[in-house]
Parts: C-alpha cells; sequence; structure tokens
C-alpha cells in the first residue's frame, strides 16, 4: 500500500517538474527564434553577451511557468491529485499555445518597434479593427505564420500527452493526505522563488535586471514577451505612476521653470503652472502677418537623410530643400509613434509615462497650449490635410476639441493617383490636393495647414509603376528605405507646385518627422535613432538671420514656441518647449518609447541620461556622425543633475495634465479653456 501511495504522488510530482521543463524548453525555442528574426541587431553583440541573455531569460520563463502551472500545483490538494490528466493536458496546451502565437506575433512586432511585446499591443487592438487586419494582412506572411503556430501547437498537444502517460497511477485515492499535504507546500515553497526570479531580498526579479548589457537587442532578448505583456495590463489596472512624487511638487516645478523659461519669458501664474507665461518674440521675420505650412513626415529618420551627413540617396528632394531652410541636426521626436509626434508638435506637450495615448485618454479633454491655439489666437484659419482616416488614434476628436477647423481625409479624395487598401491614399495625392486647398485659401486673414504624410508605414504599399528607384542594399529595411524616398519625391513635387504660389513668399514651411525606425544600430538603451529626425524650417528672412544649420538638441514640443520666435509679437501659451533660436545653452530633450516600455531619457547636449522606474539610471556621452554611436561614463554630478532634471519634467508635466491645467486658462474660471468639465 506505501508503495502505490509514494508511486502515485511521485506520478503527479513527475507530471508538475516535467511539463515545467517543456515548458521552459518551449520559451528558450521561442526566444532563439526571436534572435533569429532578428540577427541583423544581433550581428555586433558578443556571443557572451547573448549568452548572458538566454540566462537571465531563464529567470523571466521561470516565472511565466509558474504562474502557467498553478492548477497543477494546487490540485496537489486533491485527494485524487492530478489523476485527470487529460484535462490538465488540454490546460497546458491551451496556454503553450497563447505562448506561441504570442511570440509569433512579436517576431515583426519586436522587429519594428524594437520593444518587447507591451500596451502598444492594446492600443492597435482598440483602434479600427478593420485596418489593423488590414494592415497586417497586407504587411505580414499571415499565412506563413499560421502554419508556423498550427505544427508548434500541434507537436505540443502530443508531448503533453506522452508526457501526461508516464507513470501515472490509478492508485492516487489511497495516497495519505499527510503526504501530499507536505509535498504540497514543498512544492508551493519552490514555486514562491522560482515566482520571483531571485534569491535576493527585497523585491523580486524586475524588467532592469535584464539590462546587463551594453547592446539594447541582448537586454530586450532577456525579457519574456508574455511577462511584459502581463506588466503593461496589470500596471494600467493598478494605475501606479512611479514617476510621480519623486520629489515635492514645488520643488519639480522650480526645476522646470530653470529649465523651460528663458529671459523673453514673462511667467504668468507659477501656483497654476510652471510654464505658462507670456513669450515675447520682438519683430519677427516679416512686417505681414506669416502663413505656417507644418509638414509631419512619416517615420522621416535623421539617420537616413542626406542633408543629416548620410548619403544614402534616400532624401535627394528634403536636401534640395534644406538649402533653402534652416535644419536642425540634433533634433529628437518626443516619441516614437505618431499621434505622439503629433500632440508634441501641435499640443506642445510631451510624451509621458502613463500618458503615452493621450489622445485617445480622458486627460486629451485639456485645451493644450501650441500651433492650433497660437494661430487662432492670431485669427488665422486652419486646415488639416491627411491620407488616412481621421477616425484613427481619435485626430479629429482631439485636434477638432484644440480648434481645426476644417479636416480632409482618405474619404475626401476623388479618382485618388493611388489608395492603399489599409491606410489611404498615397502621399503625392495628399500633397497635389494641399497645393490645391493652399492655394483656395482666402486672402484677407493668413493661414496655419497641418500636413501629414502616410506612405511610408507597413505595409508600404505604393503606387505603381513607381515615379523613384527601388532602394536596394540594405536588406530587410529595402521596403522601408524605398517608401522613405517615395515619400521624399512627393514632398519635392509638393514644394516645386507651391514655389510658384502667390503665398509663398510669406510663409513659413515647418518640416519633421513623426519619429524615426528601428536600424541595428540600436546606440544606447533607448535606441536614439528612433527618435533622431530632421527639422527644417523654410520661410522668410530665417536664413539670413540664422544660417542653414543649427545644432541646438531640441524635441517636438519645442517647435511651437521656435515659431513663435519667428511670427513674432507677444504670445501666451503653456509650452513645455522653448524657441531654439533664442537660448543660449546647448538645449535638451525629453524622450520616451511608446508603449508601456518603462524607458525614458533626457538628451543634453552630448550626453544623454536613460532610466528605468526602477531607478536605474546610465548616462552615455553619444555622437550622430559619422556614425551614432555612444559609450557610457561615470559622471556622478551630471548623472544626479540629469536625473533630478529628467524627474522634475515628468512630474511636473503630469501634475498639470492631472489637474486639467495643461493649458492656458480662461479668464474667469482659472480652468483649462474647453476643458470637457467647464462645458
Amino acid at each position: 500500500m506505501q508503495k502505490n501511495d509514494n508511486n502515485s504522488l511521485f506520478s503527479d510530482l513527475y507530471f508538475i517538474f516535467s511539463s515545467a521543463f517543456i515548458l521552459m524548453l518551449l520559451q528558450t525555442l521561442l526566444r532563439a527564434i526571436l534572435l533569429w528574426r532578428n540577427n541583423d541587431l544581433s550581428a555586433a553583440i558578443p556571443n557572451h553577451d547573448l549568452i548572458q541573455a538566454f540566462i537571465t531569460g531563464l529567470r523571466f520563463d521561470l516565472i511565466v511557468t509558474v504562474y502557467v502551472l498553478l492548477p497543477l500545483i494546487i490540485s496537489l490538494l486533491f485527494k485524487k491529485g492530478l489523476n485527470n490528466r487529460k484535462a490538465y493536458t488540454l490546460w497546458l496546451t491551451f496556454v503553450s499555445s497563447v505562448m506561441i502565437f504570442l511570440a509569433i506575433v512579436e517576431l515583426d512586432f519586436y522587429h519594428e518597434f524594437h520593444t518587447r511585446l507591451n500596451s502598444l499591443v492594446f492600443e492597435y487592438m482598440k483602434e479600427d479593427p478593420a485596418t489593423v487586419l488590414s494592415m497586417i494582412w497586407y504587411g505580414f506572411p499571415v499565412v506563413t505564420y499560421l502554419i508556423i503556430i498550427g505544427l508548434l501547437i500541434t507537436a505540443l498537444f502530443f508531448i503533453f500527452t506522452l508526457n501526461s502517460r508516464i507513470n501515472q497511477t490509478k492508485s492516487t485515492d489511497k495516497t495519505r493526505y499527510s503526504l501530499r499535504m507536505a509535498a504540497f507546500f514543498v512544492v508551493l515553497l519552490i514555486s514562491v522563488v522560482a515566482a520571483r526570479g531571485t534569491l535576493r531580498q527585497g523585491p523580486p526579479l524586475r524588467w532592469g535586471d535584464a539590462f546587463q548589457s551594453h547592446y539594447l537587442f541582448a537586454n530586450h532578448l532577456g525579457l519574456n514577451g508574455v511577462y511584459t505583456l502581463a506588466k503593461a495590463v496589470i500596471g494600467t489596472k493598478k494605475g501606479d505612476n512611479k514617476w510621480l512624487k519623486k520629489m515635492p511638487i514645488a520643488e519639480a516645478d522650480n526645476t522646470v521653470e530653470q529649465m523651460v523659461l528663458t529671459p523673453s519669458d514673462t511667467l504668468l501664474d507659477p501656483d497654476y503652472s510652471p510654464v505658462l507665461r507670456t513669450y515675447h518674440a520682438g519683430t519677427g521675420e516679416s512686417k505681414k502677418p506669416l502663413n505656417v505650412v507644418f509638414i509631419l513626415m512619416e517615420s522621416f529618420s535623421g539617420e537616413y537623410v542626406g542633408a543629416l551627413g548620410h548619403d544614402e540617396g534616400i532624401t535627394p528632394e528634403f536636401d534640395k530643400l534644406a538649402k533653402q531652410g534652416l535644419l536642425f541636426n540634433r533634433f529628437f521626436s518626443n516619441g516614437t509613434h505618431t499621434h505622439q509626434g503629433m500632440f508634441a508638435s501641435l499640443a506642445c506637450f510631451p510624451n509621458l509615462p502613463h500618458y503615452e495615448y493621450l489622445m485617445q485618454q480622458p486627460e486629451g479633454s485639456n485645451h493644450f497650449s501650441g500651433l492650433i491655439q497660437m494661430t487662432a489666437d492670431r485669427d488665422y484659419q486652419s486646415m488639416y490635410v491627411y491620407n488616412g482616416d481621421f477616425a484613427w488614434d481619435n485626430q479629429k476628436g482631439f485636434f477638432g476639441a484644440q480648434g481645426m477647423q476644417r479636416f480632409i481625409g482618405r474619404h475626401d479624395f476623388v479618382n485618388p493617383v493611388f489608395s492603399d487598401p489599409t491606410w489611404g491614399v498615397s502621399d503625392q495625392d495628399m500633397f497635389d490636393r494641399a497645393a490645391e486647398e493652399l492655394q483656395k485659401m482666402p486672402n484677407d486673414k493668413p493661414f496655419f495647414a497641418f500636413l501629414q504624410t502616410l506612405s511610408n508605414h507597413t505595409p508600404y504599399a505604393l503606387p505603381t509603376p513607381l515615379p523613384v528607384a527601388k532602394v536596394t542594399g540594405h536588406g530587410e529595411l529595402n521596403e522601408h528605405l524605398t517608401a522613405m524616398r517615395y515619400a521624399d519625391w512627393a514632398l519635392g513635387q509638393f514644394f516645386k507646385k507651391v514655389a510658384k504660389s502667390d503665398y509663398f513668399d510669406n510663409t513659413l514651411f515647418v518640416l519633421v518627422g513623426d519619429h524615426g525606425f528601428s536600424t541595428p544600430n540600436q546606440v544606447t538603451d533607448i535606441d536614439m535613432l528612433k527618435f533622431h529626425v530632421p527639422l527644417l524650417v523654410i520661410g522668410p528672412n530665417v536664413v539670413k538671420n540664422y544660417g542653414h544649420s543649427n545644432s541646438t538638441v531640441g524635441a517636438q514640443v519645442d517647435i511651437a514656441p521656435t515659431v513663435a520666435g519667428l511670427l513674432g509679437g507677444d504670445t501666451t501659451y503653456s509650452c513645455w518647449g522653448r524657441d531654439l533660436l533664442n537660448i543660449h545653452d546647448a538645449g535638451f530633450a525629453v524622450i520616451k518609447p511608446s508603449g508601456s516600455d518603462p524607458t525614458t531619457a533626457i538628451i543634453d547636449d552630448n550626453k544623454v541620461l536613460v532610466k528605468s522606474t526602477d531607478n536605474s539610471a546610465s548616462l552615455y556621452q553619444y555622437q550622430l556622425l559619422p556614425i551614432a554611436s555612444a559609450s557610457e561614463i561615470h559622471d556622478t554630478a551630471d548623472t544626479e543633475k540629469l536625473d533630478h532634471r529628467l524627474d522634475a519634467y515628468i512630474e511636473s508635466a503630469t501634475s498639470t495634465l492631472l489637474q486639467g491645467k495643461a493649458g492656458v486658462k480662461t479668464p474667469n474660471k482659472g480652468v483649462a479653456l474647453n476643458d470637457q468639465s467647464s462645458e
């Protein structure tokens, strides 16, 4: 009898631990597949860093494995133990199927965004399903991936089934319960230790523990996609913003005032906002009110712009335009998603942790300062021309609430040259329509026009025949760079048309990339090249007064103040940037990736501090030319200074957002203009 009892318990324990071993092997295999898919990122990484990534990955895999096995572990308490092996086999197969599905999704997700699965997944799921499905279908090898998923799931089912039959016994009902209880507590203790992922005292294994290499991909490889996705879900539900309360809010606001305000600014109400001020810009660049045409270029990475020192032949038209204007060569996007580029540039508000999707969040009901408010205060007409659907990212809802008057989107184009089934009409259609609409603008008032391109986006559906040569020699980036070259061509055609217009000589043209894109050269722990974009300003007297090139560090929140300076006069706003043409330091930029990636950074001159929510921070000295690179430096004073400025900037900006004070005040109520609570 005792022998049967022990055999029954042994069978259950064998099933639990062997299942754990299979799950660990599966996750290691999936990590190897991720490494293979992104082999262009791993080519320069030393083998010992990759090995360390796999070892670290085992610890994250173990955490996931413990949670998957909880039903089996709890079943040890049942009198019959794990006798119903079919049910457990189905459970293990189901969970493994989810793991496999997410891992296959992550192959191209990581290749596109250079981050493990995070809240960005949910943001795409919340958008228009037809557009998302179309993007996936046309942009990725869906059928191939489904076949691979099916084969892996089938193989796992047979493996778990075979494993469940080994050492199985029918006599579990005779097992002494005290022995089974003791075994349960031993397994539970092992599971608790394994679920922590570490034997150290204090906090369990965290995101930052994966960052042991100087190579970003090696650090990301050590993470687990299921783990990071689950963390995104939990973090969203908890609403725990660890960036807040790093210091007293008065101290944060005071630091921000020192960072943002210039001698030309008059702070209006420091108790309301540390950045609500009137900017006294002087005479400006023209006696007449200047029109403003702002062009946001999709995925226009500075790493492939010839005028920024990269002679790849991708942007010949932009390079010609750069000779007519002022080019900022150390300029960065605030985020890595289009909508972050939109609200940072137009609403003059930074991309913050927990509020990366501001245009779709309740906090986005603030009436922000920026280009729309500035030009509206000067009685400008306003227009937004876009290839796609304004429902995406809540563009019409957000910018309509900010005061944008007219919208022209994909459904307003008749007989376009090319229409992509996923996103909309081509860049040349958008620019052609924009040129027509600008020509028809009434000349009794100046105008502000926002033009946004879209063709340089997965699935890169372009007209046939292409008006440009396809890019070769860049491997998997060939298709992306071909789309970028096409967008550049369409931009050139637009300027050839508008250069003949009667408004051209009295118009300020501002061109900027919404964000960059992933390249094999990741530079630092935050993948700086995904943020490096060109900012080009063309207009009356701009080159005469400021030259052709500017090396001040800036970000998209600096665009509106810089435009305000060029327009001249007094402007009241709550912008979180500065006029880059009217400062006397090297400039700074606060940047953050999209999704729930906790990494944030501040760029200050030739240094960048990269920080995560666990307070781990790394300081680098970087260069963008001739080849972008960075080296970690150990300067305690600079690290502490930049760390303090980054914390203060995030905490102060978040505080004004949550209090509805992100914009200017109403004359009578002292709350944000157009705030939903006051309507």
